[in-house]
């Protein structure tokens, strides 16, 4: 069961008027250049977005935003810019989602149900990937495996072009 507070935010989320200038399926077109900058140096532009949206302000950082248990226990106040680059570096899908969920809740912007979508396939065809690289893996069939790499390389694919669209500004 969700804690009260995730669950009334969630809530709150539905009921926010607000739209994405961009939305997912247009952010491609919509800003060509930053869409490759933020696919091919992902981290670094996750770091950037990050920083714009606390107005350039480090002292307003938290770890994934505080979307996350860890959040205001990473020794953020005392060097702020350092734990931004580890958790972009290590923790890149918490904080492409983080910063977005910030923004969302800063501007009361509403995910469309064709980016709920996109982000619902990115996920379940990432999880269908583990699963069949764990079947291929304890069947030990040759096709099986190589079908089960196929299939993780598009989910990767997937997950990078995603997140490469979620950071468009």
């Amino acid at each position: 069961m969700a804690p009260k507070f995730d669950t009334e935010k969630m809530q709150e989320r539905q009921n926010f008027r607000n739209v994405w200038h961009t939305d997912l399926t247009h952010s491609i077109q919509g800003d060509t250049p930053y869409c490759c900058f933020a696919l091919w140096c992902a981290p670094c532009a996750s770091y950037l977005l990050r920083k714009r949206a606390l107005y350039n302000d480090m002292s307003r950082y938290t770890c994934c935003a505080g979307y996350m248990p860890c959040s205001g226990r990473c020794g953020e106040t005392k060097c702020p810019q350092l734990c931004l680059a580890t958790e972009v570096f290590c923790c890149f899908g918490t904080s492409v989602a983080s910063t977005r969920f910030l923004l969302q809740d800063e501007f009361q912007i509403q995910t469309t149900q064709c980016d709920n979508c996109i982000i619902g396939f990115m996920v379940c065809l990432s999880q269908v990937a583990c699963i069949f690289s764990i079947v291929a893996c304890i069947v030990g069939i040759d096709e099986l495996s190589e079908a089960s790499q196929l299939l993780s390389c598009l989910a990767d694919m997937v997950y990078c072009t995603v997140c490469a669209c979620m950071q468009v500004k």
